[in-house]
This record gives C-alpha cells, structure tokens and sequence, in this order.
C-alpha cells in the first residue's frame, strides 16, 4: 500500500511542491514549526532513513542544503534547521525550515490549522529564492 507522501508525489493528494527531480521532492508541510517548513522526500518508498542507500541519503540532504539556504534568505532567519524524526509518516523525510531558536526544534509547536493563503505565500517564496539560487529547472510553477 502506498503512503500518503506517494499519494501526494503521485498528485492524488493535493501538495505544495517547491522541488521535483528524478529522486525526490520537497513541499510544504501541512503542520509547520515556521514559515517555509519543508520536508524533502524521496520519490521511493523507504520507511527508515537507516535503510536508504547512502547515494539516496546524500542526494536528499543535498537538496535540503538547497531548501535550506533559500529559507534562510526568503524568511529572514538566522539558520535552517534539518530532523529527521520518521514517526509522522512511514516514508523518509527531511523536515528543513527556517529558525532562529532552539526552540523552533520540537514539533509538538507545530501549526495544526495554518492558513492556506499564508501557505500558498511561504511556498512562492521559497520557490522565488531557489530559482534566484539557480535551480528554477527543479522548481514546479506551483
């Protein structure tokens, strides 16, 4: 059975994708410690980040280091944060946002009823910053 990240890499469940490529992709998450909150996510199912190859580990946290420093210059923040937590969803994933404080780390601060509007906003600057940085050719129009 396919995860709910498949279902939305697979467009069946709506997402905010601000990176597609061959290997992965990374959208706002729906329950944000900050603007700008992103998960990077492998096209392929794998539930632990333990059982990735380290040629998959390597691409996801590259393009989080991406993710990563646009957020810092779209949100204004001091730092990105980088977790892996793998409890939310059975698929690996990097959750990468924009902090200014430790405190920005636990997840149980995360926005269970964020606007859609301010959402769609975070999610055009990101994509705005990474085509600035260069990659507009992994940068969906929406």
């Amino acid at each position: 059975m396919s995860t709910l990240f498949t279902k939305i890499i697979n467009g069946e469940i709506p997402g905010r994708f601000v990176w597609k490529d061959e290997h992965a992709v990374a959208f706002l998450t729906i329950g944000p410690i900050t603007h700008g909150h992103t998960l990077v996510v492998p096209r392929v199912e794998v539930d632990k980040w333990t059982e990735a190859p380290a040629e998959l580990m390597n691409h996801l946290t590259d393009v989080a280091g991406k993710i990563g420093q646009a957020q810092v210059r779209a949100f204004g923040a001091e730092r990105a944060g980088l977790m892996i937590a793998g409890f939310e969803v059975p698929h690996l994933h990097l959750h990468v946002w924009p902090t200014n404080s430790l405190a920005d780390y636990d997840l149980a601060r995360a926005d269970a009823n964020p606007n859609p509007a301010t959402m769609d906003e975070n999610a055009e600057k990101l994509r705005t910053a990474l085509r600035e940085d260069g990659h507009g050719e992994f940068v969906p129009a929406s």
